[in-house]
């Protein structure tokens, strides 16, 4: 039978999200249901219910930082049982049959993997995120959160965490290597944390000074400020992988002035606007631009037990779900060290 879910819900572009109700799906025989215990925020969710990434259907429920209990399980299912720690990330479903998903590689599915939110589902209906109490996902897209990583942090993983791990354990981040990251969000402070501990020199580059404690603090090694003319000069040439995490227009032909021989440039923020690359840029150092989205299901448990061995978890701000209003604007003027998290007990 179905479970009916509390949520909080956009109803249009430009109306603030409220709460409702909404119906998850039959617990199918490789289904779990998962009591939702904290969902993150992250900057998509804004995007999304705002327009900006293109037209959605509303009402409509984001969230795709979740963490929970698992409280039922389908017949077949053999991975979980109830009680279980779990988590559920940005895609809850891929086709199975292309070359990317058979490789493993489900977050790049050709046919469009199956969003946790905005997405049409299996049943025809469209996919309903984390916003919510409750939520029923196939056993194979659900995580196994390790008992370390505190429950109300380990949410901002499941997108935050693997879209910073997965570029940095591509482009073999390490012992030797030289890493800027771009920004210092909710991205960006996990992408320090993760660089670090990989055993990567790490620099971040961020608009101003105003969190080089915290920086430090999470493992960086250098801190400069964008704002300042000099710090282009002073970092030419200098880097092996530049993860640039911020989700605004940046002058990409600055940042790729960076690179040493042979770096790479990626971007995980996902600006509504294109970022315009100059080829002269690029063959100057034999630089490359590229990008990253999110990892596969395998990958984000491996980055969940990474993140279990070192210790790491996000910075956080726990709120109620009536506040996730106020929290959007907070998230778009920066106001938040790092990321905001929901306790869905208050839905």
């Amino acid at each position: 039978m179905t479970t009916t879910a509390r949520a909080y819900a956009a109803t249009s572009a430009t109306e603030p999200l409220i709460a409702t109700t909404i119906e998850r799906r039959d617990v199918g025989p490789r289904d779990v249901l998962i009591d939702i215990a904290y969902s993150g925020v992250c900057h998509s969710d804004i995007h999304t219910v705002r327009g900006e990434w293109g037209p959605i259907t509303y009402p409509q429920v984001v969230g795709h930082e979740i963490v929970g209990t698992v409280s039922e399980v389908g017949a077949d299912v053999t991975r979980y049982a109830v009680g279980d720690r779990v988590g559920v990330g940005c895609m809850v479903n891929s086709c199975r049959e292309c070359v990317n998903c058979l490789a493993g590689m489900e977050n790049y599915c050709l046919k469009g993997n199956t969003q946790t939110y905005t997405s049409i589902d299996r049943d025809g209906t469209v996919t309903q995120g984390g916003y919510s109490t409750h939520v029923v996902v196939t056993e194979d897209f659900v995580l196994r959160v390790p008992e370390s990583i505190p429950f109300e942090a380990a949410a901002p993983l499941l997108c935050a965490g693997i879209t910073t791990y997965s570029p940095l354990a591509h482009w073999n981040a390490g012992p030797g290597t030289k890493v800027a990251v771009v920004g210092m969000g909710g991205l960006g402070h996990l992408a320090v944390k993760i660089a670090h501990a990989m055993g990567a020199e790490v620099t971040v580059l961020s608009q101003s000074l105003s969190k080089q404690d915290d920086g430090l603090r999470f493992g960086a090694d250098h801190y400069y400020a964008t704002s300042d003319a000099t710090t282009f000069d002073t970092l030419a040439n200098t880097f092996d992988l530049v993860v640039n995490t911020v989700s605004a227009p940046v002058d990409i032909q600055a940042y790729l002035s960076l690179l040493r021989l042979d770096g790479t440039i990626v971007n995980v923020g996902a600006p509504a606007e294109p970022l315009p690359v100059s080829v002269f840029a690029l063959m100057g150092n034999r630089r490359s631009f590229a990008a990253s989205g999110i990892g596969s299901i395998s990958e984000t448990q491996e980055m969940l037990d990474f993140c279990a061995e070192h210790n790491i978890s996000p910075e956080i701000e726990l709120i109620a779900a009536a506040d996730i209003n106020a929290a959007y604007e907070r998230v778009l003027t920066s106001d938040v060290r790092y990321r905001f998290v929901i306790d869905a007990s208050t839905i």
